[in-house]
């Protein structure tokens, strides 16, 4: 198994690791590479999308015309996670939280509207345990870092976690999105998910 990590920003490295612990852990054998320019972006079994500044990975992703070919490759049924600002690019519908702005050109595949900051800036970071019933009884420690929040979605849109009134880990199809950061909970669980979910 082939899993790429959009390396442009974010928890890159964390991600790797958890992805190599995860396949270990299931007896996988995986193999995980960067996805910075177009032919990185074919040829993979999964993507993971980490966070990081929403604004920029988009420009980054348009200027290598990386966006095209994981918009393709999601239509043809490529499996994905986001985390946090990969939450963000993956949603229909993006604002934010004081300008109201929308954020134009996102990969538009995820049926969501996403609330950018919608938690503050840095210092406003939390960690919560999160009752996330497809990972068992044991709660999952969600951490917030410059979060943002899915308040609305779509009919086909399963919500597999909440934080009150917002969703904080969903899925439609084969595409996954979490506002919080599973690559620094020292918990591999999620990211097992994930990977047997693309093993399927």
């Amino acid at each position: 198994m082939k899993v790429g990590i959009l390396a442009y920003q974010g928890g890159v490295d964390e991600h790797r690791y958890m992805v190599v612990e995860a396949c270990k852990e299931l007896s996988i054998s995986c193999e995980v590479v960067n996805v910075v320019e177009k032919h990185s972006a074919s040829n993979i079994d999964a993507l993971i999308i980490p966070g990081g500044e929403s604004t920029t990975i988009l420009k980054l992703m348009k200027r290598f015309g990386v966006d095209e070919v994981i918009r393709k490759s999601i239509e043809n049924g490529l499996p994905v996670m986001g985390t946090c600002a990969g939450a963000i690019l993956l949603a229909k519908r993006v604002k934010d939280l004081k300008t109201g702005k929308v954020l134009q050109g996102t990969l538009e595949t995820l049926d969501m509207l996403v609330i950018r900051n919608f938690y503050g800036r840095q210092r406003e970071s939390f960690e919560i345990d999160l009752d996330i019933q497809v990972l068992g009884e044991k709660p999952f420690r969600g951490i917030f870092i410059r979060s943002p929040a899915i308040v609305e979605v779509g009919q086909g849109v399963e919500v597999m976690a909440r934080y009150g009134e917002s969703y904080v880990l969903v899925r439609q199809g084969k595409v996954f999105a979490s506002t919080f950061h599973p690559e620094l909970s020292g918990d591999t669980r999620l990211h097992k998910y994930f990977i047997e979910f693309v093993k399927r």
